[in-house]
């Protein structure tokens, strides 16, 4: 906490963002500005709203602060940024940047928000160093919408891949170094970003769809009809790296592509040892490097996956309920915070051996063993029956309000 102690101009935002990240740590089953509130011992939740909401604190900063923090805790050489999107359902259309969208998280067209994270990638862990939500179009040519959102009024429509390539350029501006980026189909198919990160001198391996067309000195193939022509002798046995179930062992093959420009290029083909599917990748490097390299940097886009399971399940980041963009950024911002601590204290616990029998300690035991050793704070019966008042009381606020509301519209 102490990183980030200076973006606080008063001491009261200061104490209170540690009890919030704190409870954002804890093992609430569910974590809001209320049950947080009642669970770090405050008497409402109008100091954790206001945290989120008014108080005068820039996130981008500490967003900065925990790139800072991750990085210099989780530092490898020839660490991977992965890029991917996740989407949090919800009900109604105030929340910025919600309307009926495809999302992961629900495999299907919901009404969701969606947003952009960055995640870290090393041989000791991974955790997140940046975001950007997503604002769809509907949202965007509706300056009004975006107002009262929190949003600036000529906030300009940007895609996925446009907001990747804002956050490499960041996380690169910033002086830190990645040797790759990874990212699923949605990022491999767009050109700018591909183009972006190789007059960067940045390598890639993006994932791409068979249907995407490549150059190579034969002419130029559709990805699946390439796959088609590759000798069973070009196929190796390689692992994708560790998973919780042993090593991800697939078939790869590699196909020099055509190019006049400075560096190497190369489609990179993943086959299913059980079922035989097949997944194509876009690579690139600065210089030519072995396969067993681009299998290790396709194989690190898992790891933005894992960073949605547990900054979702340990560190709440999907379950602000905000409303305005400067909240929401506040609340994932300080999520991040809280995963990245777990991801640096788990880097820090498997540098020593694990006495035998047992396997290296984990995130989710990290977590509950902070909590519950550490930081659990005890509260009496009064302050328990103070929070069960103020319930009922804001409760019954709201219902008189809906029976107005409804009897003015009767």
């Amino acid at each position: 906490m102490s990183r980030i102690a200076g973006r606080f101009t008063r001491v009261e935002p200061r104490f209170r963002v540690r009890k919030l990240v704190l409870g954002l740590l804890s093992d609430l089953p569910r974590k809001n500005c209320w049950t947080i509130a009642e669970w770090a011992g405050e008497r409402t939740p109008d100091g954790m709203q206001h945290l989120l909401g008014r108080a005068k604190w820039d996130a981008d900063r500490v967003r900065d602060d925990v790139c800072d923090y991750v990085v210099d805790h989780l530092h490898d050489d020839q660490a991977v940024l992965v890029v991917d999107e996740t989407g949090d359902v919800k009900k109604g259309t105030g929340t910025v940047g919600v309307q009926r969208q495809y999302t992961g998280t629900a495999g299907r067209i919901e009404n969701a928000q969606v947003a952009v994270y960055l995640v870290y990638a090393g041989r000791r862990g991974h955790a997140a160093v940046d975001r950007e939500l997503y604002v769809p179009r509907s949202w965007t040519s509706d300056p009004d919408r975006c107002r009262d959102a929190g949003l600036d009024q000529d906030t300009a429509f940007a895609t996925k891949p446009e907001l990747a390539t804002r956050m490499v350029a960041r996380f690169l501006d910033a002086g830190h170094q990645a040797a790759w980026v990874a990212g699923d189909e949605v990022y491999g198919g767009n050109p700018r970003l591909r183009t972006a990160l190789e007059e960067r001198g940045t390598g890639y391996v993006l994932a791409v769809a068979c249907s995407h067309e490549v150059t190579t000195g034969a002419g130029r193939f559709r990805a699946d009809t390439l796959a088609k022509k590759v000798p069973k002798r070009a196929w190796q046995k390689l692992s994708a790296g560790a998973g919780a179930k042993g090593h991800r062992f697939y078939d790869w093959a590699v196909i020099d592509l055509a190019d006049p420009r400075p560096g190497s290029r190369q489609l990179l083909i993943r086959r299913n040892r059980s079922t035989g599917e097949l997944a194509y990748y876009r690579c690139y490097s600065p210089a030519p490097v072995p396969l067993t390299v681009l299998v290790r940097v396709a194989g690190s886009r898992w790891r933005v996956e894992e960073f949605f399971q547990s900054g979702k399940g340990l560190a709440a980041l999907d379950e602000h309920q905000v409303r305005r963009y400067a909240s929401w950024s506040r609340w994932v911002t300080l999520a991040m915070l809280a995963h990245a601590f777990l991801a640096v204290v788990r880097a820090d616990e498997h540098t020593r051996p694990a006495p035998d029998a047992l396997i290296p300690l984990t995130c989710n035991e990290i977590q509950r063993l902070f909590i519950t050793l550490v930081v659990r704070p005890v509260h009496d019966a009064a302050h328990r029956l103070g929070w069960s008042d103020w319930r009922r009381r804001h409760q019954a606020r709201s219902q008189a309000g809906h029976y107005r509301r409804q009897a003015t519209q009767a």
